[in-house]
Parts: C-alpha cells; structure tokens; sequence
C-alpha cells in the first residue's frame, strides 16, 4: 500500500502562484510515474501533469509553460509548481501513484482545494 497527502491548495487571484506538494509513504519501492490530476465542478477528472521514474515529463495543453512537475526521490515527494493561475484552473487537484504494469496498481490523495479568482 502507497499513501498520498497533498498540501499546498488554497485561494489565489488570478496570475497567481501555488505550489501544492504531495508526499508518499508506505510501499514507495514499487511508485513508477507519478502524476497530478484535478476536477473542476460538474466535469471529470484530467490529467494535468505526470513524471515517470526517470524524469520525463508530460503536461495538459492547457498547462504547458505555466505549470511544472517535479518529484524529490530523497524525500519521496512530488510538487507541481502553478504559475500565471487562471480562474479555468479552479479545481480539486489530485495526486496520483502508479506502479509498472505488472503490478497494475494506482493511488491517489483525498485532494485539495486549488481556487483561482479573477
């Protein structure tokens, strides 16, 4: 078992910044990608940003060359750095665990509240 806490969520205004940091604990031996999803009101959960073991990383469109992902192997956790924050971020953001595919398991945080006003 992986157990995910997120910090770092609060109410920002419009151009803002955050950074929300998401530590692990338990079997993180087997944590391969890692990643931050958020949920705005009435719509899904999306991916906005994922880093695999080795450092690569990938980004939502909406996204790209405002936010930044990174994770700490020392101290087991990973950041997603939000810059330039628009009221569209609004959401619950997410973090997410995988382990490889043979293992075929997923974690995630209870969330925490990121709101951008304008």
């Amino acid at each position: 078992q992986v157990q995910l806490v997120e910090s770092g969520g609060g109410l920002v205004q419009s151009g803002g910044s955050l950074r929300l940091s998401c530590a692990t604990s338990g079997a993180i031996f087997n944590i391969n990608a890692m990643g931050w999803y958020r949920q705005a009101p009435g719509k899904q959960r999306e991916l906005v940003a994922r880093i695999t073991e080795g450092g690569t990383t990938n980004y939502t469109d909406s996204v790209k060359g405002r936010f930044t992902i990174s994770r700490d192997n020392v101290k087991n956790t990973a950041y997603l750095q939000m810059n330039s924050l628009k009221p569209d971020d609004t959401g619950v953001y997410y973090c997410n665990a995988e382990t490889p595919w043979y293992l075929g398991e997923t974690y995630w945080g209870q969330g925490t509240q990121v709101t951008v006003s304008s």
